[in-house]
C-alpha cells in the first residue's frame, strides 16, 4: 500500500465534496475582541469574529487576566506534572470548590478539556459499574460518544430529545439493572434544549443515573451561571453535571460536578485523569476568577441575550433562514457545502468577517450552516456589517429566503 497516496486521496475526496476544513490564522486582540488580526490571508484588517465560543468575552475580562497574571508570577508557567504526582496546586483546589458550589454538588473534578472530561468520566462510570447500560441521545457530542464506546458498556441510542423513545428503551430493561442516561442541555449545532425535568422523571421511574453535559450553557443561564439545570431548578436531581471552562468562562479545561464519592471514584480510576498533566495554575486561577464574577454579575448574560434577540430579528427581516431555538446559538442554514464554504471565504476576504462553515460530518449532509454566536462585545456597527454582508452574499448565491409569513 502506498500510504502517502492514500492520505492524499482521502484529502482530495474531502475537497471535492466541499468538506475540507481550512484553518483561519487569527490573532485575537485583547481589549478589542471580537476584533482579530488575520495572518496569511487576503482578509481585510481587522477581522470581526462571529463564531467564537468565548460567548461572553470573558477571555479578556480584567478580573480573569489579573488572576492569571498573579498566578503566573506566584507559580510559574506549568503545574509540574499530573495531579497525582506534583500537579495539584492550591489554585486547582480552589477552582474545584468554586465549581462544586456553582452546581450545588459536594465535589467537582478538573480535567484538561471538556472533551477529556466526557471521555474519561463516561468511560469510567459506564465501564466500571457492573452491567451498566448507557442510554445516549442521538445527537450527543463526539466526546460523549467516544467515552461511551471506550467503556465497552452496552449502549442504546434514543431519538434526539424524544421522551417516548427514551422511556420505551428504559422500560425494556430490568428495573434493577444499572442505567446511565447521557444527554446535553444545549445542543451546539442546532441550539435546541433538552427537556431536563422530564428526563429526570424517567430516571427516577426506571432507577437510572443521569449525566448532563452543560458545556454550551454554563456561565450563560441561571441566576449564577450554573446552566439550564440551574435556571430550571434541577441541579439537585442530576447525578453528574459536566461542563467546560473554555466557552462562556473564557479560559480552558473541563470538569464534572457530583457527589464526593462519585468524583473520587472517577479520580481514582479514570486513565484520562490519572495520566494527564494538570492544567497550569494560571489557567485554573483565571477560570476561578471568571466563575466568581459570573456568579454575581448579570450584566454579561443580559447583554448577551439582547444581542442574540437583535440578530434573530434582523435575520427575520431579511428572510435569511435560521434554526428557531431557545438558546444563544444561531445556525444560519445554507444547505450546500460548496456554497457554505464560498460564503464563509467571501465573508473573510471581502467583508473582514470570520464565520467558519459547519459541514459534514459535524452536521448531516444537506444541513450545512454558518453557526453564529453573538456576544455582548459585538457592537451595533459589527451587527450592521454582518447583516449587510449576509444579505449581499445570499443574493449572490441565489439562496432561498424565508417568506415573511413563516417568520
Amino acid at each position: 500500500m502506498n500510504y502517502e497516496d492514500f492520505f492524499a486521496g482521502s484529502l482530495t475526496t474531502l475537497k471535492d465534496e466541499g468538506n475540507y476544513r481550512v484553518f483561519a490564522e487569527l490573532e485575537r486582540q485583547c481589549g478589542a475582541f471580537p476584533q482579530a488580526k488575520a495572518h496569511g490571508t487576503e482578509a481585510k484588517a481587522p477581522v470581526t469574529i462571529w463564531c467564537s465560543n468565548d460567548y461572553l468575552g470573558m477571555g479578556q475580562h480584567p478580573s480573569v487576566l489579573g488572576a492569571m497574571h498573579d498566578a503566573l508570577e506566584r507559580c510559574g508557567a506549568g503545574a509540574g506534572g499530573t495531579r497525582n504526582i506534583s500537579g495539584t496546586t492550591h489554585d486547582h483546589v480552589q477552582l474545584e470548590a468554586e465549581l462544586a458550589d456553582l452546581h450545588g454538588k459536594e465535589a467537582a473534578l478538573l480535567f484538561t478539556s471538556g472533551y477529556v472530561s466526557n471521555w474519561a468520566a463516561l468511560g469510567t462510570l459506564a465501564g466500571r459499574i457492573p452491567g451498566c447500560v448507557v442510554l445516549s441521545d442521538a445527537l450527543n457530542h463526539a466526546s460523549m460518544i467516544e467515552g461511551i464506546r471506550h467503556s465497552k458498556a452496552e449502549r442504546m441510542i434514543w431519538k434526539h430529545n424524544d421522551l417516548a423513545d427514551l422511556e420505551a428503551k428504559l422500560a425494556s430493561l430490568p428495573l434493577d439493572r444499572p442505567k446511565l442516561i447521557a444527554f446535553e442541555s444545549v445542543y451546539s449545532m442546532d441550539g435546541d434544549i433538552a427537556p431536563i425535568a422530564a428526563i429526570c422523571d424517567l430516571a427516577d421511574k426506571y432507577n437510572a443515573m443521569t449525566y448532563l453535559d452543560e458545556v454550551h450553557a454554563v456561565g450563560l443561564y441561571g441566576p449564577r451561571g450554573g446552566g439550564i439545570a440551574e435556571r430550571e431548578g434541577l441541579m439537585h436531581r442530576l447525578t453528574v453535571i459536566e461542563g467546560t471552562l473554555g466557552k462562556a468562562f473564557g479560559v480552558m479545561g473541563g470538569y464534572i460536578a457530583a457527589s464526593a464519592d462519585l468524583c473520587d471514584f472517577v479520580r481514582s480510576f479514570a486513565s484520562g485523569f490519572i495520566f494527564t498533566t494538570a492544567l497550569p495554575p494560571a489557567v485554573a486561577a483565571g477560570a476561578a476568577a471568571s466563575i466568581r464574577h459570573l456568579k454575581v454579575s448579570q450584566t454579561e448574560r443580559q447583554q448577551h441575550q439582547a444581542r442574540v434577540a437583535q440578530l434573530r430579528c434582523r435575520l427575520d427581516t431579511l428572510g435569511i433562514p435560521h434554526e428557531d431555538n431557545d438558546s444563544h446559538i444561531i445556525p444560519v442554514m445554507v444547505g450546500d457545502p460548496m456554497k457554505c464554504k464560498f460564503i464563509s471565504d467571501l465573508l473573510l476576504a471581502d467583508y473582514g468577517i470570520y464565520i467558519q462553515p459547519i459541514n459534514y460530518p459535524t452536521v448531516p449532509k444537506g444541513t450545512e450552516r454558518l453557526r453564529i454566536t453573538p456576544s455582548p462585545v459585538h457592537s451595533d456597527a459589527d451587527m450592521d456589517r454582518l447583516v449587510g454582508a449576509l444579505a449581499d452574499l445570499w443574493e449572490q448565491c441565489e439562496l432561498a429566503r424565508m417568506p415573511m409569513a413563516a417568520q
